[in-house]
Formats: C-alpha cells, structure tokens, sequence
C-alpha cells in the first residue's frame, strides 16, 4: 500500500526543513514520529503534519480497496523538501532606502510504503525449518593495517623527544 501527502506555501525556508526530513527518510513511521516528537526544530510540527497526513491517506486507500493496514508496518520510501514562491518584501533602511526581505517558502511531500506482512508457515514446518537452517561462522575480520609514518611525522616525533630531554636538564 502507497499513499502520499503534500503541503505547500510552508512558511519556511527549504534548506531549514530539509535538515528534518533528512532524518526520517527511510525509517519506519513509529520511528520517525519519535524523532519528530523530539526534535527541537520548528520545522518537526510541519513535517509531523504530513506525515499524519501520508498515514492517514494509506489508511483511507486500504480501506477503499478491502485490506488491513497495519500502521505500524508503513515506512518512509520518500521524502522531499522543495523550495516554493520566495514573498519579496522590504524593510526601511538608513538614509531612506529599503532592503529587500526574501520571505522564503517550501513544499513538503512524503511518501509511506506499506511493507508485506511476513506468511505464517504452520507448526510443523516451522520447527523442521529451523532444523535444517545451520548458523554460519562468524566471518574471520581483516587485519587493518597501520597508516605508514612519513618522514615529516618521524621527525616531528623526534623533535618532540629532544625538546623533552632538553628541558628536563
């Protein structure tokens, strides 16, 4: 199940909002309401919106085509800030001229996927699964090796040595 929600005219600017639907994108929508919840961003109350939204939608689109949503099991496929009409304005400035005021706003789109509820296998077969799945051994890790010292760092270590000797006498 695919739904989607959009808000557009957000009064604020894109490149502030991105910052927030940068950490919610591809995430379950429990997690990301969490996040959002906690999030000090001002932008995190718009963006919660949406995405209230989205869920919303899939909700309506399952229930229009006769099929259980579970919430839970959404996930954020896609989440995109973009930028929206910049408001010009103008403020008063010293010796009577104006500076201009770029009122800046966005549009919010996101995206939720419902992911497929795994089959359920009866009893039997389960177990006999679980018999035959062996686990394999963990894999050996790679020695890492050690980034070569050039000649510039064995000499300031070897400064570093006599100045200490130096200064102990």
């Amino acid at each position: 199940m695919e739904a989607r929600a959009v808000q557009r005219h957000v009064r604020q600017s894109a490149r502030k909002m991105r910052l927030v639907v940068d950490l919610i994108r591809g995430r379950p929508v429990p997690e990301a309401y969490a996040i959002l919840r906690f999030s000090k961003k001002h932008a995190a109350v718009q963006i919660r919106k949406v995405l209230t939204s989205a869920v919303a939608n899939a909700k309506q689109a399952a229930d229009r085509q006769n099929e259980r949503l579970d919430e839970d099991r959404l996930r954020v496929e896609y989440a995109v800030v973009n930028e929206g009409p910049t408001l010009k304005r103008f403020t008063m400035a010293a010796m009577g001229r104006g500076t201009p005021i770029k009122k800046r706003t966005s549009h919010v789109e996101i995206r939720v996927v419902g992911t497929a509820a795994p089959a359920e296998q009866p009893a039997g077969r389960a177990t006999a699964a679980k018999a035959k799945t062996a686990v394999p051994p963990p894999k050996a890790k790679a020695k890492v090796k050690a980034p070569k010292k050039t000649k510039a760092a064995a000499g300031k270590a070897k400064r570093r040595t006599t100045r200490k000797k130096s200064e102990d006498r």
